[in-house]
């Protein structure tokens, strides 16, 4: 498995803020936000469902990343997407850190992806 949900009910851009605020709480920030559905209307002119990915980036943890090993930027942010579901539902989905994080094959990077999913699973529970 490379992620983790959870199904929100209300409407999409305040599913967008909530998911925002509970990862401000957790000490992540949004370093990027691409809008798919934009994206896909603009480009093919394709009608879709409102979906954003969010790069949730936690500094502190970046950096001892980063110092760890320098290349591990191939492999951040951390990506949350905000789906619309159904009318009234929409599905938020967490990259898993400790999933992606194990392809380097780095003990302190591994550990730093546990940290980092336990603190995403709180940002999913804040949501339910």
């Amino acid at each position: 498995m490379y992620g983790f949900s959870v199904q929100i009910s209300g409407g999409f851009e305040d599913a967008v803020q909530r998911v925002t605020e509970a990862l401000k709480e957790q000490g992540f920030g949004i370093i990027s936000d691409i809008d798919v559905r934009a994206t896909m209307k603009e480009k093919l002119g394709i009608e879709s469902q409102p979906y954003r990915i969010l790069g949730a980036c936690n500094p502190s943890v970046a950096h001892r990343a980063l110092q760890a090993d320098p290349d591990i930027g191939l492999l951040l942010p951390c990506n949350v997407v905000v789906r619309q579901a159904s009318e009234n539902t929409v599905t938020v989905s967490f990259m898993d850190p400790e999933a992606v994080l194990s392809l380097v094959n780095h003990n302190e990077i591994e550990e730093l992806g546990n940290e980092v999913r336990q603190r995403l699973e709180k940002v999913r529970d804040a949501l339910k």
